[in-house]
């Protein structure tokens, strides 16, 4: 037999182990496997570097399926070269329990390096995997030692270069011209309810030039030659990221090539056994597989083992020569955190006048930061307003660049920790997700809080992959003032924590922020938001009310004022102090009542429930809530006898202060609410 025939029937055992799964889950999208498996078969044999018996191996290449409704193909190629996943899984596709669901899910399955479907957000991944690659290698290689040197790839579809996210994060690397990503666009112009030509005529190779990216074009899918010597010009690119546009056609060889009915459907028996007929596959049994075709993947192995051996005496030689960055980043590899990291965090002393969480958020963070190599973050063009720079760690950007305004201390170059996203909010999220994804690094973002629906769905990914990435909203209430209704924040606090796996913390002070930056880089197993005010807060005096440590479990009596409270007041944020103010003038009047700092709903419900009985004693019934924000959900703590000071209404443009007392937010306005509670 020769090669090229070997070649041809392996490029068929990726198709049809394909479309067998489809057929017999009766779900799931057979155009794209049966069009893209041969730039797939070229990419995993030929250049993929990665080892199936060790696919957390760090100097892998990744591999990311941003066009997550084509999973049976990745299945197909995770099965046949080697990973930790059987036929039996494979017939198990898109069943209850099983390790092949719908859409690439990161954990599922190893070799899955993200999680993919909705569209977009898997290049906006890769881009940041390319560029935690990039930092890392900066920071950590040394002449004659490069322990961090891989590529990202991605295969991307019509639909992905369709959604906005990918062309917010496409210019972004085309600016930080990161030629170690190289995506490859199946471009076989269908989507799932029509060709392309009724919605998506730009010319794309002109788009990503002018985004700086090095473009190719592949006019026949088929062309595993052509395609090889692409992704060889694409890998000689050094200073650019590739796109190589293959012309693909949907459904190859069924009754359905070229048609949207490719797209999103099992192609039925009929048609299965006319797609085999017509590419000479043989029709029974289902997933078969050759021996020849599983020895030609199963080299994968061998070839992983030795890249990776190879790579094992490197980094011995590394570790010998440079053993305290060796150590740092082992650290950084193994996602622990040095001694010491939060030892220069400051305590913050009691003052009436007090200052924003925003601004003493970005104390703590110029704390920790230079303790903990593995930060690095920044913002959406916002960094004097979060307070999320810090100084004298440089800015991830190409060498040589002249220096501009406001940067002109800082070192330019893929060593820096500052990251600059410009004005691109949802591509901000998914980076940072790509960042978390790679390994190495732990990603931070910032913006105003209203901007958070910018950043709903990579937010709603990390949490559903378990993502350690940090989530900085300032700016989080109507207390924005004057830039009125638009920047003003009402539903997004309760809409944040809709969302599972999310952790949302909104601190009362300057303390509890300082502990909640603690908790969130200590929360390996899923993304934190930390919510934080513009206006200036009092900074609590802490031998008078108890420990900002009570934070970390969500909420904690912040004081009794007298004993045998009949009374709570729980409040969160700037409105914690409006809730000690008015307590005193209660207890004043001869109310014994509790205040309840909860800045954390998330933390406070994982308690015991002893815990939380003590902080919320089931026999007082008599509660009220103070949050700037829509009331949703706080019924689940105040219950049926409590009540809440909330907003349902959006805000207007006036000073902060004013807008507050006018929406209720005053000693006064709570005071009389809190009576009327009482029997």
């Amino acid at each position: 037999m020769t090669s090229a025939t070997l070649e041809r029937r392996a490029i068929d055992t990726i198709r049809f182990l394909a479309v067998d799964m489809i057929q017999q889950a009766n779900s799931g999208h057979p155009g794209l496997p049966l069009g893209a498996a041969p730039l797939a078969f070229v990419l995993w044999t030929r250049f993929l570097k990665h080892h199936p018996a060790n696919p957390h191996w760090f100097d892998r290449d990744r591999f990311v399926l941003s066009a997550g409704h084509g999973s049976a193909l990745l299945y197909s190629l995770l099965y046949l070269t080697g990973y930790d996943l059987s036929l039996e899984d494979i017939r198990q596709f898109r069943q209850w329990g099983s390790k092949t669901p719908g859409h690439p899910e990161r954990g599922h399955v190893p070799g899955v390096e993200t999680t993919t479907g909705p569209l977009g957000q898997g290049l906006s991944n890769a881009v940041g995997m390319a560029m935690a690659e990039a930092q890392l290698a900066a920071r950590y290689n040394r002449a004659g030692h490069r322990v961090v040197d891989h590529y990202t790839y991605a295969l991307v579809s019509d639909g992905d270069l369709m959604e906005g996210v990918a062309s917010e994060a496409a210019s972004l690397a085309g600016h930080l011209r990161l030629g170690k990503l190289i995506c490859i666009y199946d471009d076989n112009r269908v989507t799932l309810a029509a060709a392309t030509d009724i919605t998506f005529t730009e010319n794309r190779e002109a788009r990503f030039r002018a985004y700086g990216w090095h473009v190719q074009t592949v006019a026949d899918g088929n062309d595993t030659a052509e395609i090889t010597r692409a992704i060889q010009r694409a890998r000689r690119t050094k200073n650019r990221p590739s796109l190589i546009q293959v012309r693909t056609h949907i459904g190859y060889g069924s009754p359905f090539q070229d048609s949207f009915q490719a797209h999103g459907a099992p192609l039925g028996p009929d048609r299965v056994e006319a797609t085999k007929r017509r590419l000479g596959w043989p029709l029974t049994p289902p997933f078969l597989v050759p021996d020849d075709v599983l020895a030609l993947f199963r080299r994968a192995r061998a070839r992983g083992q030795r890249a990776e051996s190879v790579w094992q005496g490197r980094w011995h030689d590394y570790a010998r020569a440079h053993p305290d960055l060796a150590a740092e980043l082992q650290r950084s590899f193994d996602a622990s955190l040095p001694a010491g990291w939060d030892a220069d965090v400051p305590v913050f002393g009691a003052d009436h006048k007090g200052l924003a969480t925003r601004a003493a958020a970005g104390k703590v963070l110029s704390a920790i930061a230079p303790r903990l190599p593995a930060l690095c973050g920044g913002s959406a063009d916002l960094d004097p307003s979060t307070h999320t720079g810090v100084a004298g760690l440089g800015v991830f950007a190409p060498s040589g660049k002249a220096d501009r305004q406001g940067a002109a201390d800082e070192v330019w170059s893929y060593a820096g920790r500052n990251l600059h996203f410009g004005v691109r909010e949802h591509a901000m999220g998914a980076i940072a997700n790509g960042i978390a994804a790679h390994g190495g690094c732990i990603p931070y973002t910032a913006t105003f809080m209203v901007f958070s629906d910018y950043m709903r769905p990579p937010i709603r990914l990390a949490a559903l992959m378990g993502l350690r990435v940090i989530h900085v909203f300032t700016h989080d209430s109507i207390a924005v003032g004057e830039d009125g209704p638009t920047h003003q924040p009402v539903e997004q606090l309760a809409g944040l924590r809709a969302v599972p796996n999310l952790n949302v913390i909104r601190p009362a002070d300057a303390n509890e922020t300082a502990v909640a930056w603690r908790v969130a880089i200590e929360t390996a197993d899923r993304p934190t938001a930390l919510i934080l005010s513009r206006q200036n807060v009092p900074t609590l005096e802490r031998g008078a009310y108890a420990s900002a440590e009570g934070l970390r479990r969500g909420a904690y009596v912040l004081k009794d004022f007298a004993a045998g409270p009949r009374l709570i007041l729980i409040g969160t944020g700037a409105e914690v102090d409006l809730c000690v103010r008015a307590a005193q003038e209660l207890a004043d009047g001869g109310v014994p009542v509790r205040v309840v700092s909860m800045p954390c709903w998330e933390l406070f419900a994982a308690q015991e429930r002893g815990y939380r009985d003590t902080v919320l004693p089931p026999a007082v019934t008599a509660r009220l809530a103070v949050e700037a924000g829509v009331a949703q959900g706080w019924e689940r703590w105040v219950g049926d006898g409590g009540a809440v000071i909330g907003i349902e209404r959006y805000g207007a443009s006036a000073p902060g202060d004013i807008l507050l007392r006018q929406l209720g937010f005053s000693v006064d306005n709570i005071v009389a609410r809190a009576r009327a509670l009482l029997p």
